[in-house]
């Protein structure tokens, strides 16, 4: 049995803290696992560290610039250490707290992959922490009882970029770098596409989470679009502003649409014959479609005790559902025309009597 920390890090461990994503990448031809793999996994553990309320915002941003500046080459066993020391103890999941204590480890498989992947990881962690970098810079403590929001839509475009538009752009590299010949499309194209495909993604994350978001200071929706609808961010924590807020919800549905529409031309790219890679990028679309169909019809989206959630068992039903449509473009179609259907008659619903 090989293990290697490399073997434990890219697989029991990456388990232990992707959860679904660890699905997707199994099914993925194996040249691109180990990159992919481990640009998740320091992702991961720079999002940990963003994210540990427990540790001021100004300690995290040090550490995360730290994080960031070793895995473009400058390494620094003391920084590493305080990592694990001030921010692995805040921990309740032990695989979390495994993962910050074996930075060490992961940033020492950066050298060992191709000079090509290792340059494509670096780029990937390094854009996704400037999105956290944003987070920390933008926003107050957790527990200030302030609350700051995005000033134009821009912003928020940007944001999901740097969080996740960044992250199809890699995808699709890694794709055109380890499966040549395999998308027939011209890449410039399908990098825009996958740009358009991780940004779909979070915006679903940013509409789904944004009760819970308000409430630790966080409004991602941009305070010029809550303004035409006589709205300020502090109003979408009141009992009330459920109803008037669905305007705001529904101009940032129909954008979201578009960008799932790119998401799946993205998909329907890839060779019917290419299963594995068809399912990796099929099984987000369908769960993220029907996340914005609960969203779209969840008159109470702002409720933080009525979030917008696809349960575990449904996301098996969606797999289950996938396999015997994945090699027909026109199941796939027809599947994501009826969600987006749904979800466009909530949408043209807002306003009316």
């Amino acid at each position: 049995m090989n293990s290697s920390p490399r073997a434990f890090l890219l697989g029991p461990l990456l388990k232990g803290v992707s959860r679904s994503f660890y699905l997707t990448l199994r099914i993925l031809p194996g040249a691109m696992r180990d990159p992919i793999g481990l640009a998740y996994l320091l992702a991961r553990a720079a999002d940990t560290i963003a994210d540990t309320s427990l540790v001021s915002p100004q300690r995290r941003l040090d550490l995360l610039l730290s994080l960031r500046a070793q895995v473009n080459g400058t390494r620094d066993d003391h920084a590493l250490r305080q990592i694990a020391n001030e921010v692995a103890g805040q921990q309740a999941q032990p695989d979390e707290r495994k993962l910050l204590e074996s930075l060490g480890d992961a940033l020492a498989i950066l050298p060992q992959l191709s000079a090509s992947d290792s340059a494509a990881v670096r780029d990937i962690v390094t854009t996704l922490t400037t999105g956290m970098e944003f987070d920390l810079r933008t926003f107050p403590d957790e527990t200030s009882g302030q609350i700051a929001a995005l000033k134009q839509f821009d912003e928020l475009d940007r944001y999901t970029y740097l969080v996740a538009g960044c992250v199809g752009e890699f995808w699709t590299k890694m794709t055109y770098a380890h499966m040549p010949g395999t998308l027939k499309i011209a890449q410039e194209i399908m990098l825009k596409r996958g740009v358009r495909f991780g940004k779909a993604l979070q915006m679903t994350n940013v509409l789904r989470d944004c009760a819970r978001d308000l409430r630790i200071g966080r409004c991602y929706l941009p305070s010029s679009m809550l303004a035409r609808h006589g709205l300020e961010a502090e109003n979408l924590l009141q009992q009330d502003v459920f109803v008037r807020a669905r305007p705001v919800l529904a101009e940032l549905l129909q954008h979201t649409l578009g960008l799932y529409q790119d998401a799946i031309d993205y998909t329907l790219a890839i060779p019917r014959g290419q299963v594995r890679l068809r399912l990796a990028c099929l099984w987000p679309i369908m769960i993220g479609l029907e996340t914005l169909v609960l969203l779209a019809q969840n008159h109470a989206w702002l409720d933080p005790e009525r979030i917008s959630k696809v349960r575990r068992n449904d996301v098996y039903r969606i797999m289950a559902a996938s396999l015997p449509m994945v090699a027909s473009n026109g199941l796939v179609r027809n599947w994501a025309v009826r969600r987006m259907n749904m979800i466009q008659a909530e949408i043209n619903a807002v306003g009316r009597p």
